[in-house]
């Protein structure tokens, strides 16, 4: 009994001061004072309850337009999006903050965090990138334009890691035309399309050896299943892509497989072993 009283005398001092807080959030909300809204949103930032801050920044913002403290009060509005984990309208703001200032000693952190708040919206590689093109379009424009900045080496971090994203969904969608060539050959020729567009795109991609076995692999299975007179063509075509993997790769964790393509390709082209290495 005595503890559950030193708890309950323990705990009602925060919860006044709770209530108060509430009381003292909804009548200025409420209020007509600019300035009041403007103290308290402030105070609510620094506090870290972004939440609240946010509401009351949205009030205020259109009346501090033109005036000193508007440049604060829209960075603070839109840090506050940004805080609470409203990236749409946290990117939105932060770009009217840009335009609106582009003399703002806050300018650099802004054209920042508007890029960081389109890399937050990219989503898993698997679906629509728009949001990341965005984002490595203004995390690009951020590196160049501030390379001496305290968010560069996080930018780049960041715009690697979503040209990753793209270089995946690229090679995954190549994949799946090889995939689906296996059962309508037609097919195969986007797929070798695509596997070559990925490895002119992309020379640094950490699929890209995966890129040119994956071609090397289309190509041999469309040339067996060509009529015969496609199949020379193709299987010339499937040597070239042999020729590339293993001049790029010579250890290639694809060696066994390419091996075997290659034998296949000088029994069809009646080549003599030397005529090319393996």
């Amino acid at each position: 009994m005595f503890l559950k009283m030193r708890s309950f005398y323990f705990l009602l001092p925060i919860a006044i001061v709770f209530f108060a807080s509430c009381n003292e959030y909804q009548k200025v909300l409420k209020n007509e004072d600019v300035k009041a809204k403007y103290d308290l949103a402030e105070r609510y930032y620094n506090e870290g309850d972004f939440k609240r801050a946010n509401r009351l920044f949205e009030q205020i913002a259109p009346r501090y337009v033109g005036k000193p403290q508007g440049e604060r009060v829209m960075f603070f509005f839109a840090d506050s999006y940004f805080k609470t984990e409203q990236y749409y309208l946290a990117g939105y703001q932060f770009e009217r903050f840009i335009k609106s200032y582009p003399n703002s000693e806050k300018l650099p952190e802004a054209v920042f965090l508007e890029a960081k708040s389109y890399y937050q919206l990219s989503p898993r590689y698997s679906l629509d990138q728009t949001d990341t093109d965005k984002a490595l379009a203004k995390l690009q424009n951020y590196i160049n334009t501030y390379p001496d900045s305290e968010f560069f080496a996080q930018a780049n971090e960041m715009a690697q890691e979503l040209t990753f994203k793209k270089q995946k969904k690229e090679f995954e969608i190549a994949k799946q035309f090889d995939k689906l060539g296996e059962f309508n050959f037609p097919i195969l020729i986007s797929s070798i399309a695509a596997f070559n567009n990925f490895v002119l795109d992309n020379p640094g991609a950490i699929y890209r050896e995966d890129a040119f076995f994956y071609r090397l692999k289309s190509e041999m299975t469309l040339a067996r299943n060509s009529t015969s007179f496609k199949q020379e063509e193709r299987y010339k075509e499937a040597l070239k892509y042999y020729e590339a993997l293993i001049k790029s790769y010579p250890e290639t964790k694809y060696k066994k497989e390419a091996s075997s393509y290659y034998e296949t390709i000088q029994k069809q082209l009646k080549l003599p072993v030397e005529a090319t290495s393996k």
